[in-house]
């Protein structure tokens, strides 16, 4: 299976360079990444800089430009114009994948009925304060969900046969869901593809992301009838109370996270209905923004770094045609 590479990226600096090293670095068998795009949107970091010196070194790594920030689901319609192999993998570029995450998740399209694969998504943040549990317990909950009805993103490969999505919208990976289930194809959930991310860690940042995901899930639903698995009230709220045990701490923290959510997506509803504000361009939620954290140590993992300099991309695959 050929493998185009997405990355959407503003501004950062802080983990482009990890995770580049970590797609090019992937254990890979039956999938081969042909190239790898990353579409900068508006970025006056040192994003840019960083991508062009991978890209001096590895001729599959590209940089496409956006000189103005038009939100993340522009960026993704210039990678679908570029990209040319059979699967599609986008990524966000404040995540890093484990070294074989690519080849599960494409190993996934050996059925021809699957469109689009996602793994699962495990924060690096501790979890002995309340944010970092209050981000265990959310993304926990996604695979809970995930392991009845597919609920994809972060990382999401799919069949490339998809043009463009609106530019309006401001959850780009379920677009691409529901357009992959109106073409009849299934989605599929990979556990043991495993990408890490940096969970918000702070109380405002986490409201920031979670009324700009549900203001996103309103629009999906509404203009074009498709629900994803998290918006149902009845599915998530017994998953929501398995967290619950026989510490107190962990059941103060388990009831603030459910008010924590609950009170996110009253924003994203008060957005969305009341201020008719979309958030297609993002508010930045900094805290997420440098994935190596001690959570990953936790796990047993060395701490991710940033080498001085990239090193020649020696084993890029040579591939001809689509």
């Amino acid at each position: 299976m050929i493998v185009s590479v997405g990355i959407c990226a503003y501004n950062e600096e802080k983990n482009i360079g990890r995770l580049l090293d970590a797609i090019k670095s992937q254990n890979l068998d039956k999938a081969s990444i042909k190239e790898i795009f990353v579409i900068s949107s508006g970025s006056y970091d040192n994003t840019e800089a960083i991508v062009m010196s991978y890209a001096e070194r590895a001729s599959r790594i590209k940089l496409l430009r956006q000189k103005t920030r038009r939100g993340k689901a522009s960026a993704v319609n210039e990678f679908l114009k570029h990209a040319s192999g059979e699967i599609c993998l986008l990524i966000s570029a404040d995540v890093i994948p484990e070294k074989d995450a690519v080849e599960k998740m494409c190993l996934a399209f050996m059925d021809e009925s699957v469109g689009m694969v996602g793994g699962q998504v495990v924060p690096s943040n501790r979890q002995d304060s309340f944010m970092g549990f209050v981000g265990h317990m959310l993304w926990g909950m996604h695979h809970k969900i995930s392991l009845k009805s597919p609920k994809l993103g972060e990382m999401a490969a799919f069949r490339n046969v998809i043009k463009s999505i609106p530019e309006d919208t401001a959850t780009d990976e379920a677009f691409i869901e529901a357009s992959i289930r109106n073409q009849r194809y299934q989605l599929k959930y990979v556990p043991e593809a495993i990408v890490h991310n940096r969970a918000p860690e702070t109380v405002a940042d986490f409201l920031r992301q979670r009324r700009r995901i549900y203001t996103g899930h309103l629009d999906l639903k509404k203009r074009f009838g498709y629900r994803t698995s998290t918006m149902s009230a009845k599915v998530l709220l017994p998953i929501a109370l398995s967290y619950f045990g026989w510490s107190p701490r962990r059941n103060l923290w388990a009831m603030g996270t459910i008010i924590l959510e609950a009170y996110g997506r009253y924003l994203g509803w008060h957005d969305y209905n009341i201020k008719k504000k979309y958030h297609a361009v993002w508010d930045i939620i900094p805290t997420t923004k440098d994935v190596s954290g001690s959570g990953l140590r936790e796990r047993n993992r060395p701490p991710i770094e940033i080498p001085s300099s990239p090193q020649k991309d020696d084993n890029a695959p040579q591939v001809k045609g689509r």
